[in-house]
C-alpha cells in the first residue's frame, strides 16, 4: 500500500484575501484511514482534489511513497490517471446508459484488462458489495444506496492502493449511511488500502477513521485518533466542533463574576490551575451530573427542559441567565422548572487560554 505526504501545501484562487488551504503539512501512513473533517469551506475537499490531481496547488509538494507527484517549485505534475488512485464523489457519477456491469468494468476496459479476468474481477466486487443481483439494471432503476455501491464497486475493481472519498454518504438516508459505514470499514480492513475520506459529519469521522485531521479556514487544527480529538481537543474550535451536543463553554474574563463562572473557577482551583491565565473552560454535557440535593462542589441550576433521545436524556439547564447542558443515562426524577445541583469531576474540564489554545484538561 502507499503513503501520502503533503508538504507546505497552499491553494489560493485569484485575488482572494484568504487561501483555501494554507501551509498544510500532513503525513498519511500506509493503510491509514484518514478523515479530513471540518465545516463547509474549511479546505478539506480542495485538499482531496489536490491529492487526486483535480486541483493544482499554488505552493508545496505532494508525494506518494516518497516520490513527488506534485512539486510547484520543480514543475512536477503527474496527471490524475497516472496516480493509481480511486476516487468516489458525493454524486455517484454513473453512466446512465450503462448497466451495473458496464459501469463497473468501464475502468478495466480502459486499462485493457482481458475479458476473462475482467469478468472475474467484476463478479467478485459485485458479490462483496451485495449488488450482484442488480448487474443488469440501469442506474435509474436503483436506489441511492445501490447506486453508491456501484460507484464504490467501479472504483474498487481497479484495486487502487489509495482510495479518495469525497462525502460519499451524504446523499443517503440514516439507515443506508449506517450500512455503508460498516461496508467502508470492512473494505478498508480487507484491502488495507490507504483511505482519505472527506466529511463534515463528525460522527462519520469518529466511527470510520483511524486518524482525523480537523480543518478550519484552510488550516489544520489538530491531527489525532478519534479519542485524542474528542478527549484532548487542541483548541477551542476543535472542542466546540466535535461533540453530538455542543460542549459547555464558560468565559472567564474579568467581568464574568456570575455563579457559573465562580463555580468554574473553583474547578480550576481544584486542578491547581491559575484562573488568571485562563480564557475559557469547556465541559462536555456527558461529564455533568445532576443532583436533587446540594453537595460539596456543586452549583445551583434550574431545569429548563428534558429531551429523551433513546437510551439517554438531554437536560437543558439555566444557571442564573446562562444556558448549560447535561446528558444523563437514567431518566431524571425532576421536571422542568425544578431547582437542582450540578457537579463535575475537576479532571473532566477542558481549559483554554485567551487565544483558544488548550492549556490543560
Amino acid at each position: 500500500m502507499s503513503s501520502i505526504t503533503l508538504r507546505d501545501i497552499r491553494k489560493s484562487y485569484g485575488k482572494a484575501t484568504r487561501a483555501a488551504v494554507e501551509k498544510l503539512t500532513l503525513e498519511i501512513p500506509k493503510s491509514e484511514f484518514l478523515c479530513l473533517l471540518g465545516p463547509s469551506g474549511c479546505g478539506k475537499t480542495t485538499t482531496l482534489r489536490m491529492i487526486a490531481g483535480l486541483e493544482f496547488p499554488t505552493e508545496g509538494q505532494i508525494l506518494v511513497d516518497g516520490k513527488k507527484i506534485v512539486s510547484v517549485d520543480d514543475g512536477i505534475y503527474v496527471p490524475p490517471e497516472k496516480r493509481g488512485m480511486g476516487l468516489v464523489f458525493q454524486n455517484y457519477a454513473l453512466w446512465p446508459h450503462m448497466t451495473v456491469v458496464e459501469n463497473v468494468e468501464f475502468g478495466l476496459k480502459l486499462h485493457k484488462v482481458a475479458k476473462p479476468e475482467r469478468d472475474q474481477i467484476v463478479n467478485d466486487v459485485l458479490q462483496k458489495l451485495g449488488i450482484e443481483r442488480y448487474r443488469d439494471r440501469l442506474p435509474a432503476q436503483m436506489s441511492g444506496g445501490q447506486q453508491q455501491r456501484v460507484a464504490l464497486a467501479r472504483m474498487l475493481a481497479l484495486k487502487p492502493e489509495i482510495i479518495l472519498l469525497d462525502e460519499p454518504l451524504s446523499n443517503l438516508d440514516a439507515k443506508l449511511r449506517l450500512e455503508m459505514r460498516a461496508e467502508l470499514k470492512r473494505i478498508h480492513q480487507e484491502m488495507g488500502s490507504t483511505v482519505v475520506f472527506v466529511t463534515h459529519d463528525q460522527w462519520e469521522a469518529m466511527t470510520l477513521a483511524t486518524t482525523i485531521a480537523v480543518m478550519s479556514e484552510g488550516e489544520l487544527q489538530q491531527l489525532g485518533t478519534p479519542d485524542d480529538i474528542y478527549e484532548r481537543p487542541a483548541n477551542r474550535f476543535v472542542a466546540e466542533f466535535i461533540g453530538n451536543l455542543p460542549i459547555n463553554i464558560t468565559e472567564l474574563n474579568d467581568t464574568n463574576k456570575g455563579a457559573l463562572a465562580n463555580w468554574t473557577r473553583s474547578l480550576l482551583a481544584a486542578q491547581k490551575i491559575d484562573a488568571a491565565k485562563v480564557g475559557s473552560v469547556g465541559i462536555r454535557p456527558e461529564s455533568v451530573r445532576i443532583s436533587a440535593q446540594a453537595v460539596e462542589g456543586a452549583c445551583a441550576a434550574k431545569i429548563v427542559d428534558i429531551v429523551p433521545t433513546g437510551g439517554s436524556w438531554i437536560v437543558e439547564l439555566a444557571v442564573q441567565d446562562e444556558q448549560y447542558f447535561a446528558i444523563i443515562s437514567d431518566a431524571p426524577a425532576q421536571k422542568a422548572g425544578e431547582e437542582i445541583w450540578i457537579t463535575v469531576e475537576a479532571n473532566h474540564i477542558h481549559v483554554f487560554d485567551g487565544g483558544g489554545k488548550r492549556i490543560s484538561g
